[in-house]
């Protein structure tokens, strides 16, 4: 095992982002009650989940197919070619419901609350008030005054709950007996409208539009969202302790026509898709601006500029973006999308591998989230280098399109063993998505 590296200038962090804080990790996973099991997870081994990971203290099914059998590959044709299932009851639901549900909503988020309608859906983030992203949840509006917290990783439902401690807001925060699976690929509109048959209009429901429906005879929320780039839903069974086998039944029942299959997320297409992984790609110490995120704060394609109203991490990051502007660099290190070379990487990497301006060891920046994508037979991947002031046309940071690093990949996957391979700064997403997101649109 390697010791922690931290080498890179990261001295506007209190404590270094990366550098072998994770590594290989010869040990056996301990199952036991300090960490969640989901309501679904007894389905996710049933059907044949191998590997997990922990996710919001929950296990979180990691891997279906083998790697002798194919690997994340297959996963990923499913899901470009048909439609897949995961269980992702790991997105704990924070619930904020009462007469100021819009009010503290409004506060703790960088966008505008009053302008999301009842059951419509937003991806947002919640910044701390140093302008650190503390998570990027979907937001579920459900009501005039119940919210939903659809969370990334991190305790954020006890954070909000701290934010109401003088109880200043009439609200009731608390996390409820909701969990969602997704539903993705291209068949998942086909298996939805079967599903929900004549209770409601799936054909024609918007991107994070949202309908109540039965599935499986339970009472579930469901949303045109999802974590992959591709077409896709996600069902929120309500009482899902009681009603999970049924659920999970009543999918997998209607799946087999078209093909359905029990996956994983799919990295390999959420980072063709650019979008973000909390604890991955960013954390409490990253601004929205350096993890391509500032227009959560300056929404230009929708028209929200300059939100009205006071939230958590405004005067920083209304000063941070002033400065950008300006021409002053606040922060040492930009994400940016990167093509490189080396063999196909088809798995997860276990560290956070290092960049270097030139051939030598001295390295400037490191790899967050890298990939093999197979349409364009090059790797990919987010990563982390030194932020030269590159703004786009609407002020947004950026990567120096077409800047030139050395990326010190694990022999395994190295051209050759003990050399770095070439490394190219592109825009992102790699890939559109099915559904543009605000970034794409602003970026386009």
């Amino acid at each position: 095992m390697n010791k922690h590296l931290t080498s890179v200038d990261q001295s506007d962090r209190l404590v270094p982002y990366n550098l072998r804080q994770s590594g290989e990790t010869p040990v056996e996973m301990l199952i036991f009650t300090r960490v969640r099991k989901s309501p679904f997870w007894h389905l996710s081994v049933e059907a044949g989940c191998w590997r997990a990971t922990i996710y919001n203290r929950i296990y979180h099914p990691f891997g279906y197919v083998r790697p002798e059998d194919g690997g994340t590959m297959v996963e990923y044709q499913a899901l470009k070619n048909h439609v897949t299932m995961w269980d992702v009851a790991v997105e704990r639901q924070i619930m904020v419901k009462g007469p100021d549900a819009e009010a503290f909503v409004d506060y703790v988020i960088t966008r505008d609350a009053t302008q999301i309608p009842p059951m419509r859906a937003k991806y947002v983030i919640l910044c701390n008030n140093m302008g650190g992203v503390l998570n990027d949840p979907i937001l579920l509006r459900l009501s005039k005054d119940e919210f939903w917290f659809s969370l990334a990783d991190s305790d954020i439902g006890i954070y909000l709950q701290g934010v109401n401690h003088d109880n200043r807001f009439d609200v009731v925060i608390a996390e409820i007996d909701v969990c969602p699976l997704q539903i993705q690929g291209p068949k998942s509109l086909a298996l939805m409208e079967d599903l929900v048959g004549n209770q409601a209009d799936v054909k024609n429901l918007p991107f994070y539009g949202m309908l109540e429906a039965k599935i499986g005879g339970h009472d579930c929320v469901i949303s045109q969202t999802g974590f992959s780039g591709e077409a896709g839903f996600e069902i929120y069974l309500r009482d899902a302790t009681l009603h999970a086998d049924d659920l999970w039944y009543a999918v997998l029942e209607a799946g087999r026509k078209y093909q359905l299959m029990v996956t994983a997320p799919p990295h390999c297409r959420r980072i063709q898709a650019g979008i973000l992984s909390w604890g991955q790609d960013m954390d409490n110490q990253h601004n929205p601006f350096q993890c391509n995120l500032g227009y959560q704060v300056s929404l230009s394609a929708k028209g929200e500029w300059n939100k009205a109203g006071n939230y958590i991490g405004k005067d920083v990051l209304e000063q941070m973006q002033s400065e950008l502007k300006s021409g002053k660099r606040p922060y040492k290190l930009q994400l940016v999308g990167l093509k490189m070379g080396g063999k196909p990487i088809e798995d997860f990497a276990n560290d956070f591998w290092l960049i270097s301006a030139d051939d030598s060891a001295n390295p400037c920046g490191f790899v967050t989230s890298p990939w093999f994508h197979p349409d364009e037979k090059t790797n990919i991947a987010m990563a982390y280098v030194p932020f030269d002031g590159t703004l786009n046309r609407h002020g947004f940071p950026i990567g120096n399109y077409g800047q030139k690093f050395k990326v010190h990949l694990p022999d395994k996957y190295a051209e050759k063993a003990g050399e770095p391979v070439d490394a190219e700064v592109v825009k992102m997403p790699f890939t559109t998505s099915v559904n543009l997101n605000i970034r794409e649109i602003i970026d386009s």
